[in-house]
């Protein structure tokens, strides 16, 4: 499995929060770059094992057919989600958590579920209809996650993480000379 979201988003404002900026694109390189290696080599396996996955789960001929011809769905779908939450928790941990969820609405509400209605049901693909409509979401999700973060300007989010450290950041009490044990 792809790393999680949850995981990313702390070396993201964790680099953010050290004041560097190249620090931040490398952790997202790094990050997008394992996590689509890792995708690939699980798309790879669901592709060359596509008629056997089945049988991992049922001996019944029939549903290791309906397996088998969802099989090509299920790796195209583990490829698009080893990169669709790494984006979402790159962006979240780059204080963008309102445009990731404004996206995640529209992307599925206004595509995803309509598109695999339309392809599921109107154009009766039936399931795979279904999970073309939700792939199609998470595509569109990806594409415009990819270009919200392509086009962040990193040293521009450094000094806005350093404002909020800054705007937040308690200082201490003044300490005094006496101890409470001097009479």
């Amino acid at each position: 499995m792809p790393p999680s979201p949850l995981l990313l988003s702390p070396s993201v404002s964790n680099e953010l929060g050290r004041g560097n900026a190249k620090a931040v694109k490398f952790a997202i390189k790094t990050i997008l770059g394992t996590s689509t290696s890792i995708g690939i080599v699980l798309w790879i396996l669901c592709m060359v094992f596509r008629n056997q996955i089945s049988y991992l789960f049922s001996s019944d001929e029939e549903v290791a057919e309906t397996v088998s011809s969802l099989s090509i769905f299920f790796a195209f779908a583990i490829l698009l989600n080893s990169v669709q939450p790494v984006l979402s928790g790159i962006a979240t941990g780059a204080g963008l958590q309102s445009i990731v969820a404004y996206v995640n609405l529209g992307c599925y509400y206004i595509i995803g579920i309509p598109m695999g209605i339309l392809v599921g049901y109107i154009a009766d693909l039936q399931v795979k209809g279904l999970w073309i409509g939700l792939m199609s979401g998470v595509v569109m999700q990806s594409l415009i996650l990819g270009w919200f973060l392509w086009k962040t300007d990193w040293d521009e989010q450094v000094r806005k993480a350093s404002e909020r450290l800054n705007r937040w950041l308690l200082k201490p009490p003044e300490e005094d000379n006496e101890s409470p044990f001097d009479a």
